[in-house]
């Protein structure tokens, strides 16, 4: 009889020791589930932040893009107005400072979307841009950029492939001293291809129309501009890029 008595008391003893284990082991897991939780929720809650200001830098940056463009786009379009290189029917000359109304809008949003393409290529192809990246430079490609523009109804020459041929060694003299990127010449080149296809197709509906078209319905330089004006609005959204991202 003792030596049963012995033998359930050691049973009941390890049942014990068994339980405590046990429980120590899930007070473990339960602790360890709930810091799993903890740490995830914290590391959600800073990519949902840092997306935040991703996306709030991202419009930011959308947003100065476009009003540069809409400026830009109603500064230039009177100087070739001026100049009788373009004609827009009598009833839209009586609006905003005798401007179609719809030119800056579009032009303000493909300069968004153009800017904010170039430092997404940059980043996308591993290359980038770091050829004078202040503002400074910034600045003086907007200034050849409005120079080519109005060097485009200012310049007497009679022959339009002669005046198409001094624009085009304008615009890529800017290309090569404020640029000098693979991403930087085939985004400019993909951007007057397409803005020259867009204007060829206004003018063929009679939205407006250009004097003396020589380039289909519309004149031989003009993919020369937009070339420019794709490589400084590049350029412009570059240092926007650089500046957000310094600032995150």
């Amino acid at each position: 009889m003792p030596r049963l008595e012995d033998h359930c008391w050691s049973c009941s003893c390890a049942s014990r020791v068994e339980s405590k284990h046990s429980s120590g082991a899930n007070w473990l897991a339960s602790k360890a589930e709930e810091m799993m939780s903890i740490i995830t929720s914290v590391l959600s809650n800073a990519y949902g932040s840092l997306h935040d200001v991703r996306t709030a830098n991202l419009i930011r940056r959308g947003l100065v893009l476009f009003t540069v463009g809409a400026f830009l786009a109603l500064v230039l379009n009177l100087l070739q107005i001026q100049r009788n290189v373009t004609l827009f029917p009598e009833e839209v000359m009586t609006t905003l400072f005798s401007s179609a109304w719809w030119i800056p809008p579009c032009c303000g949003t493909g300069a968004a979307v153009v800017g904010l393409l170039y430092p997404c290529l940059d980043s996308h192809l591993g290359e980038p841009h770091k050829f004078k990246r202040e503002w400074a430079s910034v600045m003086r490609c907007i200034a050849v950029f409005v120079g080519i523009n109005h060097a485009s109804v200012k310049l007497n020459i009679d022959n339009t492939v002669q005046l198409s041929l001094t624009l085009a060694a304008l615009s890529l003299g800017l290309w090569w001293t404020f640029d000098r990127s693979r991403s930087g010449f085939g985004l400019g080149i993909t951007t007057a291809f397409l803005a020259t296809v867009f204007t060829q197709l206004l003018v063929y509906n009679g939205v407006y129309q250009y004097t003396s078209p020589d380039f289909l319905y519309v004149r031989s330089w003009l993919p020369c501009i937009f070339f420019s004006g794709g490589v400084t609005v590049g350029n412009i959204g570059r240092q926007l890029a650089m500046v957000k991202s310094a600032t995150i």
